[in-house]
């Protein structure tokens, strides 16, 4: 294999170091072991502009806003093979700043920029909805053309005690299916990429 392989594992939690980020860490460590370069990027705290539905981006492929943070998320997505959002659940959906980046990457769906790439939801909850929030970082997949991975379940975790980030290292099932979800985006971006 020549090329490097690129995941970007964006964390859209506001706790940085919270229940989401360590689902994704266990991601990351599996995919690091198959020789994947992975970087987890923070998306939870940031401010971003929110979509004005100008259609502007119809037209240039490009948001007239200036918003540097997803600028610098934009070209991380596109140099990346692999795309891994990671969410909590919040009233059975993402989080708002999770939904307001995937409303301003129309541009994507538009030039086709994310098409065969593969993505996967990696979702946290407390209780429930985490189904929604899946679907949700499905669909948005699914309108760009990217290939999408499961495991061995759902690519979800629960912690009853979402204030304590430990809590979910006790979910063994999670643990494992995050191991399994990077095996298996692994063998298929190893068989893309050649």
């Amino acid at each position: 294999m020549s090329k490097q392989i690129k995941v970007l594992l964006i964390n859209g939690s506001p706790r940085e170091n919270g229940n989401t980020f360590t689902m994704l860490s266990w991601v990351k460590e599996g995919l690091e072991k198959e020789g994947i370069n992975a970087e987890i990027y923070q998306l939870g705290r940031k401010d971003i502009k929110t979509c004005k539905s100008c259609w502007g981006c119809m037209k240039t492929g490009k948001c007239w806003q200036e918003d540097p943070v997803m600028d610098e998320l934009i070209e991380k997505i596109v140099a990346a093979d692999g795309i891994i959002i990671g969410s909590p659940t919040y009233y059975a959906d993402v989080p708002g700043v999770v939904k307001t980046f995937i409303d301003r990457t129309v541009p994507f769906a538009i030039k086709n920029t994310l098409n065969r790439k593969v993505g996967a939801a990696v979702v946290m909850a407390r209780r429930g909805g985490a189904i929604h929030v899946y679907d949700t970082i499905n669909h948005w997949f699914g309108i760009n053309g990217m290939i999408t991975i499961g495991s061995t379940y759902w690519n979800d975790g629960y912690n009853p005690n979402v204030t304590d980030q430990h809590e979910v290292e006790k979910d063994s099932e999670a643990k494992n299916t995050m191991k399994n979800l990077a095996e298996n985006m692994a063998f298929v971006l190893k068989r893309i990429v050649e």
